[in-house]
């Protein structure tokens, strides 16, 4: 039974309900991407670990390597995310095999807003606390996110999953904005000593989230599945086989596979972007927290006007052609970022502003069109796959930034180690024949793709 006909069988008003619920997730997560990884965490670590190792040109120990102060963050979000590699595809599995999506959400939602609001501690020297925080934060919300995901073709027909997900991520930046708005306030306004300041501010995205995930956990709802041992161990080692008999049926769907190694390319590139734009803009381009954290706020509010914008324009010239010239700007935002000069406020944010017109449309439809090319009743395992290069930096991306810093001590060489992913990205989506692997995993073909 495909996706499209499952979702059939919903009254219209019970699923633009679960739609609504949906919409409050991305709203409740999306405070630990901006206020967590794209402003504060980043930036703070760096300094922390700079005054462990006495000057930023000094060493620091992490998982028994030496790494250089200011590469210290970027070491810890690549950790974090290959322990993501590792779990997530487990957290998939489990989801599909017992039916327990909702409880399976729940549950790596609080984890990962818990050890957010861990963040309240992290201070002096502590660095290390603050990346295992981190690594704990950053896993269990991939792990939710591939959980989330999986509910989009359940409760989205295929001619309107663009518009739904797209919904989804413009609200949630909706979310992340008015969060950092809130920090924004405290940060500049309240007159609190900075180091205290920020730590307020990271904990409260473990709020924001933990009280924003009640909505949807209310309103969404499991699907019945096949039999299954959902109280016991053998859940579990279910959930394990059934991933296997998934990684080996890939090869049935060949061309769902290649669209989702271009979408991780391509989207390594843009996650490690996001991540890292604010030590950029502190270590190489000088500028201070008052800027970065105002232009991240610009995106953050813009990008749900562009998000809605790639929606509607995916539906007039197609999803696939909307994505692909969204990587062509990607492209020239970072060989742009390059030049960029110290102290220039002003060219921060006019690229700021470029990036907050394709950011959430080059997600958002990516999102709906691989729920296309999966099949039915294997979405959340598929969606791990998907989510490891989801939000949050992604593993190549971020290795690669930070082996770039460690070979060349500079910022600047670094990002244009970047262009890579979305050439690479951008040749590999246009090589997809997407209807064709629309109908191999059993689904509709939408008239706009």
């Amino acid at each position: 039974m495909s996706s499209t006909s499952v979702v059939a069988e919903d009254p219209p008003e019970s699923r633009r309900r679960e739609q609504r619920g949906w919409y409050w997730y991305d709203f409740a997560n999306s405070g630990f991407q901006t206020t967590v990884i794209t402003v504060f965490l980043g930036p703070y670590l760096t300094s922390l670990a700079e005054r462990a190792a006495g000057g930023e040109e000094g060493l620091v120990g992490f998982l028994g390597f030496d790494v250089r102060a200011k590469a210290y963050f970027s070491a810890v979000v690549t950790a974090s995310v290959v322990l993501q590699i590792l779990i997530m595809p487990i957290a998939g599995a489990l989801a599909d095999h017992t039916g327990r999506k909702r409880e399976l959400l729940g549950v790596f939602a609080y984890l990962g807003a818990a050890a957010t609001l861990g963040f309240y501690f992290v201070a002096g020297d502590a660095y290390l606390l603050g990346g295992v925080l981190f690594i704990v934060a950053n896993t269990s919300f991939g792990a939710a996110m591939v959980v989330y995901n999986s509910f989009l073709p359940q409760i989205a027909g295929a001619e309107e999953r663009d518009a739904v997900s797209s919904r989804g991520w413009g609200f949630g930046y909706l979310g992340g904005f008015a969060l950092l708005a809130i920090n924004l306030a405290l940060y500049l306004g309240s007159g609190i000593e900075e180091g205290l300041a920020v730590r307020i501010s990271l904990a409260s995205a473990g709020v924001w989230w933990a009280v924003f995930t009640v909505i949807p956990l209310l309103r969404l709802r499991n699907r019945p599945v096949g039999t299954h041992d959902a109280t016991s161990v053998r859940a579990v080692a279910g959930s394990f086989r059934q991933l296997g008999r998934t990684l080996a049926d890939l090869r049935r769907y060949p061309r769902s596979l290649l669209f989702l190694l271009a979408y991780l390319i391509y989207n390594d590139g843009v996650q490690t972007v996001i991540s890292f734009s604010a030590t950029y803009a502190d270590q190489e381009l000088g500028l201070n927290k008052t800027v970065q954290i105002t232009a991240i706020l610009a995106v953050q509010f813009f990008a749900f006007g562009g998000a809605l914008l790639l929606g509607r324009l995916a539906g007039r010239f197609g999803t696939k052609r909307t994505v692909l010239v969204s990587l062509v700007v990607w492209t020239g935002v970072v060989a742009v970022s390059y030049f960029l000069q110290k102290g220039a406020a002003v060219q921060f944010y006019a690229i700021a502003l470029i990036i907050a017109i394709v950011l959430g449309g080059t997600q958002a439809l990516s999102r709906s069109l691989y729920s296309l090319v999966i099949p039915a009743g294997k979405e959340a395992e598929y969606f791990s796959l998907f989510e490891v290069s989801d939000k949050g930096s992604a593993f190549l991306g971020s290795f690669t930034l930070t082996l770039a810093l460690q070979l060349t001590d500079s910022y600047r060489s670094a990002i244009l180690s970047l262009l890579v992913f979305f050439v690479a990205g951008f040749a590999l989506l246009l090589a997809v024949n997407l209807p064709r692997a629309v109908r191999e995993a059993g689904n509709a073909v939408p008239s706009h793709l």
